[in-house]
C-alpha cells in the first residue's frame, strides 16, 4: 500500500480509533499514545498492506491489543495467601525435594513432548523464547503460547493430585 493511502487510511479511521482507545483507555494521554503507536506499527508493515480495508482491520486489532498491553502492564500482581502457600514456604528440603518430583512426574506425564522440550529450555536451562523459537524454528508467539498451556496444564494437575 502507498503511503499516501495509508495516510489517508488512518486519518480517516482517526476518530473511529480514538474512540476505541478512550474505551479501553479512560485516561486521554494514554488513549493518544496508543493510538500513535497503533500508526507506527502500521507505518513499518505499509508494504505488506494490501488494501484499505485490510489497513482498517489491522488498525483496530493493533490498537486494541496494545491497549490490552498497557493494562497487563499497570497490572500489580498479588501473591495468594492460603494455607498451602504458607505451609510450602515452611517446609524443609525434604517436602520441596517431593514437590520437585511431583511437578517433574506431572511434566513427563502430562505434557507433549514440543511443551517439555520449551519448559526444559526455559525453566532448567534458562532460554529466552527468542532463543528457543530459533532453535525450534517456530515463531516466538507460539513459543510463548506453548509455554503457557505447559504451565497451565501443569498448574492444573498438581491441583488435582492435590486435592484428592
Amino acid at each position: 500500500m502507498s503511503e499516501e493511502t495509508l495516510v489517508s487510511a488512518f486519518t480517516i479511521l482517526r476518530r473511529r480509533l480514538h474512540s476505541i482507545a478512550t474505551h479501553l483507555m479512560p485516561h486521554g494521554d494514554d488513549a493518544e499514545d496508543a493510538l500513535q503507536e497503533a500508526f507506527c506499527r502500521l507505518w513499518q508493515r505499509r508494504d505488506t498492506i494490501n488494501s484499505t480495508r485490510e489497513a482498517e482491520a489491522l488498525a483496530a486489532t493493533t490498537l486494541r491489543n496494545i491497549c490490552i498491553d498497557s493494562h497487563r502492564k499497570r497490572k500489580i500482581e498479588t501473591v495468594p495467601i492460603d494455607e498451602q502457600h504458607d505451609r510450602e514456604e515452611n517446609d524443609d528440603s525434604d517436602s520441596r525435594e517431593e514437590l520437585i518430583e511431583e511437578v517433574e512426574s506431572i511434566i513427563s506425564q502430562e505434557l507433549t513432548a514440543l511443551q517439555k522440550d520449551i519448559i526444559e529450555r526455559k525453566e532448567y536451562n534458562g532460554e529466552t523464547t527468542e532463543e528457543i523459537a530459533k532453535s525450534l524454528g517456530m515463531q516466538e508467539t507460539a513459543v510463548r503460547m506453548q509455554l503457557s498451556r505447559a504451565r497451565k496444564k501443569i498448574r492444573e494437575c498438581y491441583q488435582k493430585r492435590n486435592q484428592q
